[in-house]
């Protein structure tokens, strides 16, 4: 890899010479020219990006991106990029991740990886299928889903991504669409500035297995009246017309149209993305169509100590009050004897 200054790089920088072979019409083409934009955005060299992956369609990301890569097995992206942070602080670490592969068999680790707070950015495609090995319903399939493993419907509960991150005390989760490359590179250009593990949740159309299950929300003729796209500092409004808006009614949010019953744009809640309590995050994180719009944009945002800073913190500590600095002081401490 040819070393570029950060004031060089361009998206076309970060693409590799391989064939990209995802099926024509996926999602992760656009996730793909996304993040190659946001990379160049970020005034960041080529060798400081690592990009992690696990098993499943979109964990053959690593070969299409002309930085540092891995390419692990099921489930273990997060142990693989916590490792890699760790190790090596510098780096700015991404992890790609499908559904199944981060909730399913790699759940504990993703739950953990959030916990820890490492200085991680997860990408999740969430099409709601396993798709490379031919749609099998994932953690995240709509309960009642007809699939090659659920030939009668799934009886099962499906996560929510939003809720499992915040849940696990999670700093930076925020929701996007494939096919939104503009909002999709502005959110992932927030999500590396942001020092912590982020998450952000793609919903991602797997055009042979579960074609268009998002499209009741992302359609082009329904999305302005179904989706809200967040913006910290500003009113939650959102339709064709700007006309609707949410407000806290009780303890519960609530949809109400502008002008309707001495409704004003004052009435509707403001978004606060770095308010450290997650309530109305929760909720936004939660909201379903058709009683809600589906939040996109960066839903939580806030501060907090990372994982490898304390780690290295904690190491500097104990140094500095030990008499063992290194390896070679441990090994010649204590009774030591000398082989000749």
């Amino acid at each position: 890899m040819t070393e570029i200054t950060s004031n060089q790089v361009t998206p076309r920088d970060f693409k590799s010479d391989q064939e990209v072979r995802w099926c024509p019409g996926c999602g992760d083409h656009a996730v793909l020219n996304a993040v190659q934009k946001a990379l160049s955005e970020l005034g960041i060299p080529r060798e400081k990006f690592a990009f992690i992956s696990g098993i499943g369609c979109s964990s053959r990301f690593p070969y299409y991106m002309n930085t540092y890569g891995f390419h692990g097995i099921h489930g273990r992206a997060s142990a693989i990029a916590s490792g890699v942070k760790i190790a090596n602080p510098e780096l700015s670490v991404w992890q790609i991740t499908g559904d199944g592969d981060a909730l399913a068999i790699g759940g504990n680790h993703f739950i953990h990886v959030v916990r820890r707070n490492i200085d991680i950015n997860i990408i999740l495609f969430n099409n709601e299928i396993y798709g490379l090995t031919k749609g099998q319903y994932s953690p995240t399939s709509e309960k009642g889903i007809i699939t090659k493993t659920s030939p009668y419907g799934t009886v099962e509960e499906p996560f929510s991504v939003g809720e499992l991150v915040i849940g696990a005390k999670g700093k930076f989760f925020a929701r996007t669409i494939d096919s939104n490359v503009s909002l999709s590179t502005r959110i992932y250009v927030e999500a590396a500035k942001h020092k912590g593990t982020s998450v952000v949740e793609v919903l991602q159309n797997c055009v042979i297995f579960n074609d268009g299950i998002h499209e009741t929300v992302t359609g082009k003729d329904v999305r302005d009246d179904r989706t809200l796209i967040l913006k910290h500092g500003e009113p939650m409004i959102f339709g064709k017309e700007n006309n609707k808006g949410l407000i806290l009614d009780g303890l519960k949010l609530r949809v109400v149209k502008l002008g309707e019953n001495g409704i004003s744009e004052k009435n509707i809640l403001v978004h606060d993305a770095f308010e450290s309590n997650p309530g109305i995050q929760y909720m936004l994180a939660n909201m379903r169509y058709p009683e809600y719009p589906v939040a996109l944009g960066v839903i939580r945002e806030v501060p907090g100590p990372t994982y490898e800073n304390d780690v290295v913190s904690q190491i500097n500590e104990i140094k500095n009050s030990s008499k063992i600095k290194c390896m070679d002081d441990l090994l010649n401490s204590g009774s030591v004897w000398k082989v000749e």
